[in-house]
């Protein structure tokens, strides 16, 4: 058992809309090692309730008054750099998402995430990882895999060696690699279960040994790297 696992997760909820903030705190009562020590409306509330509590995870609305988001996790990682910040937000765009990791935000999710998702989130990040909800990861592989390709007709344009391309079966199952590209499309766990019609359990073995196997932390390591060597085919 690891550290993060042994000790209360302490978490500041920091969101504009008193309802969603409850919302949260509920979901984050079914785990008994979380415990929600503040929240507040605005960025403002953000540093004070940092400085008063030193939680572990903020979890921080995008868009407030006064203060929003993404001054107030620039603000907090400069003042605070133990602090792991948890961004939610409605926007899936990757422009969103490429400024506020930026700031040092240490995951992104949409707030049409579900519990188990919200969960994992404060787990990861908590433990030093990163999160990215799986609908937004996929678009950044999109605007990812667009600008390498960009990079490779540039190559070739000036002489160089078209990269050859192959499956992981060297390293993945085939099962695997099919997971593996289902990570890829932005589905969660309970989709690619429903996908290959295997339990959600069995699925998150999967993932638990891609990851082994890949030598990465996190599922966004996972699909950027399965990008990077081709592994998978961005949909």
């Amino acid at each position: 058992m690891n550290e993060t696992e042994q000790k209360n997760i302490r978490i500041v909820i920091i969101d504009d809309h008193q309802l969603f903030r409850e919302g949260v705190k509920r979901i984050l009562a079914l785990e008994n090692n979380f415990e929600v020590v503040a929240d507040g409306e605005d960025g403002e509330d953000a540093v004070s309730l940092v400085r008063q509590h030193s939680p572990d995870v903020i979890l921080m609305d995008i868009n407030m008054p006064k203060l929003n988001g993404v001054e107030a996790t620039r603000d907090l990682i400069k003042a605070f750099p133990h602090v792991k910040v948890l961004i939610l937000s409605i926007h899936d765009d990757e422009t969103y998402v490429t400024h506020v990791l930026k700031t040092g935000a240490s995951g992104y999710l949409l707030k049409e995430m579900d519990a188990e998702a919200l969960i994992e989130a404060v787990k990861v990040v908590a433990s030093g990882g990163a999160y990215i909800h799986p609908k937004v990861t996929h678009n950044l592989i999109k605007e990812y895999r667009r600008l390498a390709k960009e990079d490779e007709e540039h190559e070739e344009s000036i002489g160089f060696r078209e990269v050859e391309y192959r499956k992981p079966l060297h390293i993945l199952t085939r099962r695997e690699c099919e997971v593996l590209q289902l990570m890829t499309d932005g589905q969660s766990n309970r989709a690619i279960g429903e996908t290959l019609y295997i339990s959600e359990k069995t699925v998150k073995n999967h993932v638990s040994n891609i990851l082994q196997k890949m030598n990465v932390n996190d599922r966004t390591q996972a699909v950027v790297e399965a990008i990077k060597k081709g592994y998978v085919v961005v949909r």
